[in-house]
């Protein structure tokens, strides 16, 4: 019988695992990032779900709020470091429940838990342990009479978190699913992982965990890992100097492809989506598909009319019968949708 033990930061003298980034992105860190680790690391049979509930949340700091997108970016978006001292773990691909503070209007009731994948491997950012990050959009609604947006029509809880500031308090839930972890046992997997915006989320905690950490995934992994991110323009790029540090690093093990709709064209002469992009590696996505790979879906999910259309399209150009060939996929656990 296998058994999986997931070891806690408290093991292994926590405090001494605390920098700014990992060994890979060129610290003196003289520890291997591998206090949280399941034994054997690949082992998720034990993975953490609902640790903490809407009636029982956990309570998290703020460590810090930092908006990541440039001035001519179609929107806010914020990186938010959140403290949780250890007592939170979760792994790559998972999700964090977050409670707005306050009641709803309408009938004097909590607010309702939002859902945010967690944007850092489980190490957090500090390779601690004891934190971890969010990716968050502020959403505003324009108001066309107005001519400006409309506060009283915000988001709720997009707007708590990127207005929030080191040591507020966020109550939250957690950590939720499966649907988007990595089979690490076989450190061959290539995985192709398809953003748009946010949903860039969990494929940093991937990258970050595949590349830039000093982990026991991390030294085994010799697959290839191809990131697909679709924004408007230059300036809504996320973490880009982190995908192209791991570009520079291991060329042969990671690729990076963006789709920016207001600045490229498609072959039709449009603007570029993401299913665009994708569909300018068609042959290569489906070779990989057959061979195993693990394909992986985050974002808005306008997004997937698109790609289901596209992927649909190639499929009959190839005399493949779509929905068949989804269910196989499907069955064998290669694809992945988190969209919202």
């Amino acid at each position: 019988m296998k058994v999986a033990v997931f070891l806690s930061a408290t093991f292994a003298g926590a405090s001494a695992f605390v920098s700014q980034s990992s060994p890979k992105l060129g610290t003196s860190l003289n520890l291997k990032q591998d206090f949280l680790e399941y034994i054997p690391y690949y082992d998720h049979s034990n993975v953490k779900v609902n640790t903490w509930k809407n009636k029982a949340p956990f309570t998290g700091k703020v460590v810090s709020t930092k908006r990541i997108v440039g001035p001519k970016a179609t929107g806010e978006t914020c990186h938010i470091i959140i403290d949780h001292k250890g007592d939170f773990p979760y792994i790559e691909g998972q999700s964090w429940g977050v409670i707005p503070p306050g009641v709803r209007e309408k009938d004097g009731k909590p607010h309702a838990v939002r859902l945010y994948s967690i944007a850092s491997s489980r190490y957090g950012d500090d390779m601690t342990g004891a934190t971890g990050s969010l990716c968050v959009r502020r959403a505003t609604y324009w108001c066309p009479e107005l001519k400006a947006d409309d506060p009283a029509k915000k988001g709720v809880c997009s707007n708590f978190l990127c207005d929030s500031t080191p040591g507020t308090e966020i109550a939250m839930t957690g950590p939720a699913g499966k649907v988007m972890l990595m089979p690490e046992q076989d450190p061959n997997t290539d995985y192709i992982m398809v953003a748009t915006g946010t949903g860039i989320a969990p494929f940093r905690g991937f990258v970050r965990r595949l590349f830039f950490e000093d982990t026991p995934a991390a030294n085994a992994y010799k697959g290839e890992a191809w990131l697909f991110l679709g924004v408007a323009n230059s300036d809504a790029l996320l973490y880009d100097d982190e995908f192209q540090d791991a570009k520079s690093r291991f060329p042969k093990n990671f690729r990076l492809d963006y789709a920016l709709s207001r600045e490229q064209e498609n072959k039709s002469g449009g603007k570029m989506y993401i299913q665009d992009k994708v569909e300018e590696y068609a042959d290569e996505i489906f070779a990989k598909l057959e061979g195993g790979a693990h394909m992986y879906f985050c974002g808005l999910k306008g997004m997937m009319p698109g790609i289901q259309d596209m992927l649909a399209g190639v499929c009959k150009s190839k005399g493949i019968d779509y929905e068949e060939w989804i269910k196989g996929l499907k069955e064998k656990k290669q694809w992945h949708v988190e969209v919202y």
